[in-house]
C-alpha cells in the first residue's frame, strides 16, 4: 500500500546548500538498484529502520536512526520539516539525512573578510529516513514512511566513525575538568593524555579530539585580549629601554589591535651567530589561556645543550603569519638563515620557509610526528601497535634510500595499512623526515631521541607562565637565564674526560673539542679499531672485520687534508665517522684535519660574560658574576694548589676593581640584589 506521499518530489530544503530535487518515492526507497556500485547497508538486522516502524516522538526516531548510522559508519543530521493541512496545524513530517547529503554551496568572496579554505564532505548522498505524524487511534505517533538505504560514498570503519563531529561530545564533567587544567597552564595535548589516564582509555579513544578542546577553551575565554596586548607591547618596550639590544617586532590588524609579535634577546643573537646552523622552529604549542599559537626557535650549543633563539606569538596559523614570523626572525639574526630547520608537519609553514629561506634545508621533527602516532594508529593497529612502532623506527634509521622504500612497502603490506591516509601522507613526505634522505645535511644531532627529549623539556620550561601574556615574556627571560646558569655548572662537571684508545688523534681531539663533542668522536674512534680498510683505485673500501662484502667508500686527499665517506656522518652531525677515522689511522695521520673539528663543537670561549657583554642590563650581569664566583669557589676548594692560586688572583683583581669609580646605578642594583637573596 502506497502512502499519500508516494511519488512526491521534495524541492525545498532548510539548508541552502541542498537546492536540488531528491526523490522520496516510498516504493523505490526500499529497493536496491541492480546497478549500485557503492556501499549499501545490510537490511537484515532487526535494528534496521523499516517502513511502518513506530516511535512515540520524533526525537526518539532521530536517536534510533543515529545509533543505526553510527554502527554502519556514517552520521545523520536533521534536514527538512513539513506541516500540512493548512497553516497552524503543526509539524507533520520530518527528514533525517546522511551527513554527506547535499552539495557544497558556492560562497560569495568578500575581500574584506578572511576566507576559510575548508573542504566540504558533502557529496550528494541520497540516503535518508522520513517519518510522518499519525493520529489513527487518537494518540499521536510517528511512523517511518520513507527509507533510502544507499550511499554513494564509502562508509567508515567502527574505529573511524567515532571521529565524526556528530559523535564527538564533551560531557559537563569533562568540561569542568578541562577548564581546571587550563588554569594550571598545561597544554591541550597534556590535558588529553591526563584524561586518557584518568578514564583508563587508550590514546586516541576519548569521545572528543584536541580540536574540540581548543574550541571549548575559545568559547569560555573571558580575558580581555586587547588589554593583554597593550601590556605585552608595554613590556617589550620597557625591555628595549633597559637593553637596546633586546629585539622585538609586531604587527597590528585593521582595527589597530595586536596581530603578531616576535622577540629575541641580545644573548640569543650572540648564541645564534655560532650555533644557528641547525634550528628547531616548534609551533606545536599554544598559550592555553588565549589559544594563541606559539613559535619557539631553539638550537643546540657546543655542549649539546638546547639554546634559546627567539619566540613568536601569532593570531593565525597561515602562510601570511608564518612568513612574517620568519622575516622577523631573520631580521633579529642580521639576515643569517640557518643551514637546516626542523618543524612540525604544517603545509603553510613549509611553503613560508620555501619563500623566506630558500637556501635552508627544511625537514620535519621526528619527535613531533611520533607524538601523533597514538591517535593515528593505536586504534587501527590494536595489539600490533608496539610491533609496528618498532618496525617504523628501524626503517627510520636505515642508511639506504632503496632499503627504506622496500622496507616501507613490506611494512604496509604486513600490517594491512594500504588504505590508511596517515601512512600514505608519511610516505609522500618521506624525504622531509626519514634519515636516509637527510644524512647529507647538518642537523647537530637534533634528530636523535635523546636530543628530542632534551629540547622538548627545554621548551616546556617556557610554557609555565600562561596567566598573562606580559608575564609569559618575563618568564621566558627568567627561565632562559636559569637554564644558562645550569648549563655553566654542567660544563664545569664535564671537564674531566678519560682517554680510551691511546691514539694521538684521540688526545689531540680531546684538547680541542668540548667533552660532549669529544665523547661522540671517541665512540667512533673506539669502533674504528674493528674495521679493515682496503685501498682501491678511487679511494678506500672500509668494512667491519667480520664482513666479507659491502662496506663504505672513503675518499682521502692527504695533501689537501680532505676526507669524505659515503655514510655522510660528518655532513649530518659534524663528527667524523669510524670509516674515515680508520683510513686516517691507516695513513699514519696523527691529528684530525682542522676542518673536521668544526668551530661549533670546539671549546671556544662561550662564557656568560662573552655572551652578555652586548647587554646593558646591569642587574643581569651582576647575577652572572655571582654564578661565576660560586663556580670559582667550588673549583678552588678541590686542592691546596688551586686555592692558593685563586686567593692570589682574586686579591689582585679586587685591588684593581677598587680603583674603579662607583656609580649610583650600580649601588642601587647591588642593594636590590641583596634584598632578593
Amino acid at each position: 500500500m502506497m502512502s499519500e506521499d508516494a511519488g512526491q518530489m521534495l524541492v525545498i530544503y532548510d539548508d541552502p546548500s541542498d537546492q536540488r530535487s531528491l526523490s522520496l518515492d516510498e516504493t523505490s526507497s526500499t529497493e536496491e538498484s541492480p546497478d549500485e556500485t557503492r556501499l549499501s547497508l545490510d537490511t537484515t538486522n532487526d535494528a534496521v529502520p523499516y517502513i511502518g516502524q513506530r516511535f512515540a516522538t520524533h526525537d526518539s526516531a532521530y536517536e534510533f536512526y543515529s545509533d543505526y548510522a553510527k554502527r554502519c559508519g556514517f552520521s545523520i543530521r536533521r534536514h527538512r520539516t513539513e506541516g500540512k493541512d493548512g497553516v497552524g496545524k503543526g509539524l507533520t513530517r520530518r527528514y533525517f539525512v546522511c551527513h554527506r547529503a547535499g552539495n557544497t554551496p558556492v560562497k560569495t568572496l568578500n575581500d574584506s573578510k578572511p576566507q576559510r579554505n575548508r573542504k566540504s564532505s558533502r557529496c550528494g548522498c541520497q540516503a535518508y529516513l522520513r517519518i510522518s505524524k499519525v493520529t489513527d487511534s487518537g494518540a499521536a505517533e510517528w511512523r517511518v514512511t520513507g527509507f533510502v538505504n544507499h550511499h554513494n560514498h564509502e562508509l567508515l570503519e567502527p574505529n573511524q566513525v567515532r571521529f565524526l563531529p556528530a559523535y564527538r561530545t564533551i560531557s559537563d564533567a569533562d568540561k569542568n575538568r578541562i577548564l581546571m587544567f587550563a588554569k594550571t597552564g598545561i597544554s591541550v595535548q597534556q590535558m588529553m593524555r591526563l584524561m586518557e589516564l584518568e578514564k583508563c582509555v587508550e590514546p586516541g579513544y576519548l569521545p572528543f579530539t584536541e580540536k574540540d578542546v581548543r574550541n571549548l577553551l575559545q568559547s569560555f575565554r573571558k580575558s580581555d585580549q586587547e588589554d593583554e596586548s597593550i601590556d605585552l607591547l608595554r613590556m617589550c618596550r620597557n625591555n628595549k629601554e633597559k637593553d637596546p639590544n633586546f629585539k622585538f617586532e609586531y604587527t597590528l590588524d585593521s582595527n589597530n589591535r595586536l596581530d603578531n609579535i616576535a622577540w629575541s634577546y641580545a644573548s640569543s643573537v650572540q648564541s645564534y651567530d655560532i650555533y644557528g646552523d641547525a634550528v628547531v622552529f616548534d609551533t606545536t604549542h599554544r598559550l592555553t589561556a588565549f589559544d594563541m599559537p606559539l613559535g619557539i626557535w631553539v638550537g643546540v650549543n657546543n655542549y649539546g645543550m638546547p639554546c634559546f633563539f627567539g619566540c613568536v606569538l601569532l593570531r593565525e596559523e597561515n602562510l601570511r603569519s608564518f612568513s612574517w614570523a620568519l622575516k622577523a626572525f631573520l631580521g633579529f639574526m642580521n639576515g643569517k638563515a640557518p643551514q637546516t630547520i626542523l618543524t612540525d608537519q604544517n603545509m603553510c609553514l613549509k611553503e613560508a620557509i620555501a619563500i623566506e629561506m630558500p637556501t635552508t634545508k627544511h625537514a620535519l621533527c621526528i619527535w613531533m610526528i611520533v607524538a601523533k602516532f597514538p591517535s593515528w594508529f593505536n586504534a587501527v593497529l590494536g595489539e600490533r601497535y608496539n610491533e609496528w612502532k618498532t618496525e617504523f623506527y628501524r626503517l627510520y634509521n636505515l642508511e639506504s634510500i632503496e632499503d627504506f622504500e622496500l622496507g616501507w612497502r613490506d611494512m604496509v603490506s604486513s600490517f594491512g595499512l594500504h588504505t590508511n591516509r596517515h601512512i600514505a601522507n608519511l610516505f609522500a613526505l618521506r624525504s622531509l623526515w626519514a634519515l636516509p634522505y637527510l644524512r647529507s645535511h647538518f642537523f647537530a644531532g637534533m634528530t636523535t631521541a635523546g636530543h628530542s627529549k632534551a629540547i622538548n623539556s627545554f621548551i616546556q620550561r617556557f610554557l609555565s607562565a600562561q596567566t598573562r601574556l606580559a608575564h609569559f615574556v618575563e618568564q621566558v627571560a627568567v627561565d632562559f637565564k636559569d637554564q644558562a646558569a645550569e648549563q655553566q655548572t654542567m660544563q664545569q662537571n664535564l671537564q674531566n674526560i678519560c682517554l680510551k684508545t691511546g691514539a694521538p688523534m684521540e688526545s689531540h681531539a680531546a684538547s680541542i673539542l668540548t667533552p660532549f663533542a669529544f665523547s661522540k668522536l671517541q665512540e667512533q674512534l673506539v669502533l674504528a679499531a674493528h674495521y679493515a680498510s682496503f685501498q682501491m683505485d678511487d679511494g678506500f673500501l672500509v668494512r667491519h672485520h667480520t664482513k666479507l662484502e659491502g662496506g663504505r667508500k672513503v675518499y682521502w686527499v692527504p695533501r689537501e687534508g680532505i676526507i669524505s665517506c659515503s655514510c655522510h656522518q660528518f655532513e649530518f652531525s659534524g663528527i667524523l665517522c669510524r670509516h674515515a677515522l680508520r683510513v686516517l689511522s691507516t695513513g699514519n695521520c696523527f691529528q684530525i684535519p682542522d676542518r673536521y673539528l668544526p668551530l661549533r663543537w670546539r671549546r671556544i670561549s662561550t662564557s656568560p660574560a662573552k655572551l652578555l657583554q652586548s647587554s646593558s642590563d646591569h642587574t643581569e650581569r651582576i647575577q652572572w658574576l655571582q654564578s661565576m664566583v660560586s663556580t670559582l669557589v667550588a673549583e678552588s676548594s678541590k686542592s691546596k694548589e688551586r686555592l692558593d692560586m685563586a686567593t692570589e688572583q682574586v686579591y689582585s683583581l679586587l685591588s684593581r676593581i677598587r680603583e674603579q669609580p662607583v656609580t649610583s646605578q650600580g649601588a642601587r642594583d647591588i642593594s636590590h640584589i641583596h634584598r632578593s637573596l
